[in-house]
């Protein structure tokens, strides 16, 4: 009879097999009545899930990081008897979770309406109040076949036959509606007490634009009413800050038909890329990086002996030229280790840090491509340190630290570190595997960072460190990335001289810390909501006069503080000084510089900031000295906004 451990250690022991349900009942009501799930030696199941045997034991309650995603599954389930429940004659297909929620595909007579959308929703809240027992059962492969069939659902009978083996099928059913899932589910629809739809919109069955156009309906749901009005909000505070519509506002670029997934930069926009590049340059060239600059077409065979042939042809742009195949690059490691391979090197000369501003082309179908968040042109910060085994470590924990830094400075505080593992498709044997997972390790609890496993999604040729940064509205974006990788510069026979005087193959840790501009750009621009600090504004101050005047006055001082380094331009026109401090407070400049008589009598600048703070006169001299205080400070003393 099965022996209990509970996770504080303590035991329980039944004399018959026991339900999840029942062990949470025998610790207390409470516990009983809040919970979701349960584990059973680390494997989420129902709360009907029948212990049989000894085992470990948890109760998964609202508390649980398990219990969100449990809640979301559970309501993509009500909202497809929702549907069913005012749609008879529509088939389910696919509803998995999703980040913030879950989707639902169905296969109907005619597209959903917004109107459907409220009937759908209304139906689900009338649902979840009847509080209907969710029901496990299992039933043959063939048999269950046999009954979606004689339903109707054949997309749901397609997905049975294609289940590899002859393994029994689950169902979860609530009252006379059920479905075909894994689960594990909530013990009854009553515990889903808080979610929202939001949108409409296609989607090909098996995502195959050869198969039918199905109906997909996303929603939301949290724990509570307090967690869904707070994502909500999140999700208006997001739109406001969407790039594309900041991009337009401030003039930063555009992106049209003729040139599918590329982006336009305007001149605003430009100087923006080319403070963050110059920035990073300059960084790089503290920490002994040397800059490089690799060819656009490369020959097949060099892609085939890196194994990205295999593993990235479908993204990759094709070109012919006198009957060889040529490979618009996707990524600049291989250039860099040919770079590396021009003349014999000695363990002496590594590491060997090699960067390069690279453009990139990836071929990504257009319904994936999202302003500069996914693009098919781009630009990496990429770098590749070619070093030996034992400079794993040391290299990691300097990049960690120049990572770190760097997104201090762009106004990124909050860093989360994932360790990624082997992949299923990769390149290189276990041992190597082994070898790069435990360096990389090693390296990251060396750098004295905390991670946690993101398993199976490192890169085809090695292990990764990815960097996560937290947003001004709790949004995360991955952006860095360090990997290990023994098997491309072995595959392209890069070699050192070793201190014994033996050929060896170097270390090649791919490191880049912005990702792609494109996309870093598009976060830092939602980040801070178009309010860049000062070192980052395309105009960093606008001289305005009040009458004509002024004018030679504010052109003077305009002159002045470009002579100073400063980003400055002069609003002279005939209109008033409260309208043109309107315009340029909503262009986002983080100082307005007013002059007026008094100020030319005086020498002086009036100046604002674009949160409207009055800082009084200042002399020109105090106003450079301002300005290029809040410059040098790269934003860590952030403008009052």
């Amino acid at each position: 009879m099965p022996v209990i451990t509970l996770p504080d250690g303590s035991q329980r022991h039944f004399d018959q097999p026991v339900t999840v349900a029942e062990v949470a009942l025998s610790i207390g009501a409470g516990l009983a009545k809040a919970a979701l799930a349960g584990r059973v030696d680390d494997q989420l199941v129902d709360t009907s899930y029948l212990i049989r045997e000894d085992a470990r034991f948890g109760v998964v309650t609202e508390k649980d990081p398990a219990a969100l995603e449990i809640i979301r599954h559970s309501t993509a389930h009500l909202l497809a008897q929702a549907v069913q429940a005012i749609y008879p004659t529509a088939q389910v297909t696919i509803g998995p979770v999703i980040d913030d929620g879950f989707f639902y595909d169905f296969a109907f007579e005619r597209p959903f309406t917004l109107e459907d959308l409220a009937l759908f929703e209304a139906k689900m809240k009338e649902l979840a109040k009847a509080d209907t027992p969710v029901v496990r059962r299992v039933m043959a492969r063939d048999e269950a076949i046999t009954l979606f069939k004689g339903m109707g659902e054949h997309y749901k009978a397609e997905i049975i036959d294609s289940i590899p083996g002859d393994e029994d099928i689950s169902l979860y059913g609530q009252g006379n509606w059920f479905d075909l899932c894994r689960g594990p589910h909530v013990p009854s629809i009553g515990k889903l007490k808080a979610f929202k739809l939001m949108k409409l919109a296609g989607a090909y069955w098996r995502g195959d634009a050869k198969n039918a156009m199905l109906q997909r309906v996303y929603g939301t749901a949290w724990l509570n009413e307090k967690d869904l009005a707070a994502y909500l909000t999140r999700l208006e505070e997001a739109e406001k800050r969407d790039h594309r519509r900041i991009g337009r506002e401030l003039d930063l670029f555009h992106q049209q038909e003729e040139a599918v997934g590329s982006v336009f930069w305007h001149p605003a926009g430009w100087t923006l890329w080319r403070e963050v590049e110059s920035y990073l340059r300059e960084r790089l060239s503290c920490a002994e990086y040397k800059e490089v600059r690799t060819p656009q077409l490369l020959d097949r065979s060099l892609w085939e002996a890196t194994g990205h042939w295999d593993n990235y042809r479908d993204l990759m742009f094709i070109a012919e030229s006198e009957n060889r195949t040529l490979a618009v690059k996707p990524m600049n490691c291989p250039g860099h280790v040919l770079i590396f391979k021009q003349g014999m090197k000695s363990y002496r000369d590594l590491p060997i840090r090699l960067a390069e501003f690279g453009s990139c082309h990836r071929n990504e179908p257009s319904g994936a491509l999202h302003g500069l968040m996914r693009v098919r042109a781009f630009t990496q910060d990429d770098a590749h340190i070619f070093c030996t085994e034992d400079q794993i470590s040391l290299e990691t924990v300097a990049f960690c630290e120049l990572l770190i830094g760097i997104y201090k400075d762009f106004g990124f505080e909050d860093v989360q570190v994932k360790f990624s593992d082997r992949p299923i498709k990769r390149a290189g044997s276990d041992a190597i595997w082994d070898k790069a997972e435990s360096a990389l390790k090693s390296a990251v609890e060396a750098a004295g960072l905390s991670y946690t496993l993101n398993p199976g999604e490192g890169a085809f040729y090695g292990p990764k460190l990815e960097f996560v940064l937290r947003d001004a509205i709790g949004r995360e974006w991955q952006c860095g990335t360090l990997q290990v990788d023994f098997v491309v510069p072995s595959r392209l026979g890069a070699e050192y001289v070793a201190e014994d005087g033996s050929r060896k193959t170097p270390v090649m840790l791919h490191r880049a810390i912005l990702g792609s501009f494109e996309r870093f750009l598009a976060i830092l621009i939602e980040h801070h909501a178009g309010k860049f600090p000062v070192w980052l504004a395309p105009t960093q101050a606008v001289v305005l006069n009040i009458t004509e005047r002024q004018g030679p006055f504010a052109a003077e001082c305009t002159e002045f503080l470009r002579n100073q380094g400063v980003r400055v331009e002069s609003d002279l026109r005939n209109e008033k000084v409260g309208f043109k401090i309107r315009e340029h407070t909503l262009q986002r400049v983080p100082y307005l510089l007013v002059a007026g008589d008094r100020e030319v009598e005086s020498r002086s600048l009036a100046v604002r900031t674009r949160s409207g703070k009055d800082l009084g006169a200042m002399s020109l001299d105090a106003v450079a000295a301002l300005l290029r205080s809040a410059i040098a400070g790269r934003g860590r003393h952030v403008l009052e906004d």
